[in-house]
């Protein structure tokens, strides 16, 4: 079955896959490029972009950009889109992933707006003044939910003080790898999970003109996109899957964590923004858990609720300077993070990104699937 190209507003691209946004060093240029250039959405992260070209920001003694215009660094954000575009060949999309929680969130999106970004995705809150950070410029919107009634609540918002809606809406269920947009204990309970979120979201998108549904968080292979086509999402989010490719920006010891991780090594923390972080056990994870606090101080001032590291002092530790430190490859020191489904990778190790969306379009055989029991009506 041939699956149906993804329209977001202005945009068409070929394939209704979007890779999900990965930071801090994750999902960059090399990544975002490739996944376009096979005819999908490729999406740059724009967090700790500071970290891609240290000659461009000022760093500490252990190579932490210093406050948030160098940790969220305008030049290195606007050459990682370029860039992307050029790995692209005028092919897919090219997206911008903003956390809603980051310093100079209105900043950074006019930055990825200037650059030529074709959408921006923003989560973890509501992007509730996305329209007017981007105002003149002709990008499409895209923001995170995790339920019908914060969709209501953005479409709401964004119709009576900029009078145009949302040219997409991702949910996201609680099985995506970093921070969850629920609490600890409701990212277990059924009524939380994805297939029970999106009848209502759907629901709610069609009541604001059909605005297309995307989903994210646990999807994993080409049976799951059918399924979740056929519920009546346009395309799907995913991230963790394309960490194990060669194009992947992270560094080799990042990928191979993911690859030896298993089932179990998979948790949730909590994280200096306020949600639940789901992260691989690693050392440093392991002393964290055992009640060493890491906290080395506020230097990027890189998220505004964790008010100048007072949340990260309370929970032990900085969740850039942990990012940064896997981007730099310190196993000991950095957090690894991973969607739930992510131990399956060992089945399949590293591969290309058109290996991936060959088997994610089910055109090759994919090594790390599963039974799901869900059953698909191919037409």
């Amino acid at each position: 079955m041939n699956l149906p190209k993804l329209r977001i507003g202005f945009l068409e691209v070929e394939v209704p896959i979007v890779q999900g946004g990965m930071g801090v060093g994750i999902s960059w240029e090399n990544l975002a490029g490739s996944v376009a250039a096979q005819g999908a959405i490729g999406v740059v992260s724009a967090v700790g972009t500071g970290y891609r070209y240290p000659d461009l920001v000022k760093r500490d003694k252990y190579g932490r950009p210093i406050g948030s215009l160098n940790a969220h660094s305008p030049e290195a954000l606007k050459k990682m889109i370029r860039e992307a575009k050029e790995i692209s060949k005028g092919r897919g999309a090219i997206g911008v992933n903003i956390l809603c929680a980051i310093t100079d969130y209105e900043r950074v999106a006019r930055d990825a707006a200037e650059a030529g970004a074709d959408l921006i995705i923003s989560g973890a809150g509501l992007p509730l003044k996305l329209p007017q950070s981007v105002e003149g410029y002709d990008i499409a919107l895209v923001p995170i939910v995790s339920s019908a009634r914060a969709l209501n609540l953005i479409c709401r918002t964004w119709k009576r003080k900029y009078n145009r809606l949302p040219d997409a809406v991702v949910l996201e269920g609680p099985k995506s790898g970093g921070h969850q947009g629920f609490k600890y204990e409701d990212c277990f309970k059924p009524q939380y999970q994805l297939e029970n979120l999106l009848p209502e979201v759907l629901k709610e998108a069609k009541r604001w003109g059909n605005i297309p549904v995307i989903v994210a968080g646990g999807i994993w292979s080409y049976s799951d996109i059918l399924w979740y086509l056929e519920k009546g999402a346009s395309g799907v989010q995913m991230a963790t899957r394309f960490v194990a490719t060669h194009e992947c920006d992270a560094p080799l010891i990042y990928k191979e964590v993911i690859l030896e991780a298993e089932k179990e090594d998979i948790i949730l923390l909590k994280s200096p923004v306020g949600y639940p972080l789901r992260v691989i056990r690693t050392p440093f994870v392991e002393r964290l858990l055992a009640g060493v606090n890491g906290w080395m101080g506020c230097v990027s001032n890189c998220i505004t609720p964790c008010n100048k590291g007072e949340e990260a002092k309370k929970v032990g530790f900085c969740i850039a300077d942990r990012l940064g430190a896997a981007w730099l490859g310190n196993y000991e020191e950095g957090i690894f993070i991973s969607g739930a489904n992510g131990y399956k990778l060992k089945k399949q190790g590293i591969i290309y990104v058109k290996e991936l969306i060959d088997m994610l379009t089910g055109k090759i055989p994919d090594p790390t699937l599963e039974d799901t029991g869900r059953k698909i009506t191919v037409s």
